[in-house]
């Protein structure tokens, strides 16, 4: 899941107004951002009233399951046309994926504003809380790491264990968080498979890592 939080409203009228933007359309997310509180049909109705009491004009909303999915942004922008023609510029609750998604379909090249910042990629646990859990590194350790990623929960993204600066279990980086390896350490003796801890784990390759990418499928 891709964690966002919202813009505070102020920063976001100051750029509609320094830039012109007087008729606004919204697009909202119906996962990540509804699920952050960032993007959802709540925030989104929350924002038009925002805006409109600032003296904008909303000239309509849509809140697409997935926007950086650009079929159901197509389908979405098709449906609500007649109001896309009036506005001046979209407004996005929603991730950085959400918002360049938004600009790729939108034919009739409006203004496309982020209404979020785009945080981490991460989880949420049975009570809403969420947590920066993947580093999308392109080589993913999971597998012998226990399920434990050390290159997004270790502060200095080690592969062979702890540093020095590790005391009693917690990281020298951040002392109330766990130290990473540990936990990896813990899980590796629970599975009575300690001789994967010893064995030196190669360089990342970091060339996996280099921006942007992009994975292209072929119909054939």
């Amino acid at each position: 899941m891709v964690i966002t939080a919202q813009k505070p409203a102020q920063e976001i009228i100051d750029i509609l107004k320094l830039n012109g933007y007087n008729k606004i359309f919204l697009i909202g997310c119906g996962e990540c951002a509804t699920v952050c509180k960032t993007g959802g049909e709540a925030e989104v109705k929350k924002m038009k009233d925002v805006l409109g009491e600032n003296g904008l004009i909303i000239t309509g909303f849509a809140i697409p399951q997935a926007p950086c999915i650009a079929s159901q942004v197509k389908i979405e922008l098709a449906k609500n046309m007649k109001a896309l023609r009036e506005a001046e510029a979209i407004l996005v609750l929603a991730c950085g994926l959400g918002v360049q998604s938004i600009k790729d379909n939108d034919r009739l090249d409006l203004a496309v504003i982020p209404g979020c910042n785009t945080q981490f990629l991460g989880v949420v646990d049975a009570k809403g809380n969420l947590y920066e859990k993947c580093s999308t590194c392109g080589e993913c350790v999971l597998g012998w790491a226990c399920g434990i990623c050390p290159i997004t929960l270790c502060a200095k993204g080690l592969l062979n264990g702890p540093c020095g600066g590790m005391n009693k279990g917690k990281c020298e980086v951040d002392k109330n968080k766990d130290c990473a390896w540990v936990l990896i350490y813990k899980e590796l003796q629970k599975q009575k498979n300690l001789s994967e801890f010893k064995r030196t784990k190669p360089p990342r390759d970091f060339t996996k890592m280099l921006h942007p990418q992009s994975k292209i499928f072929v119909n054939e």
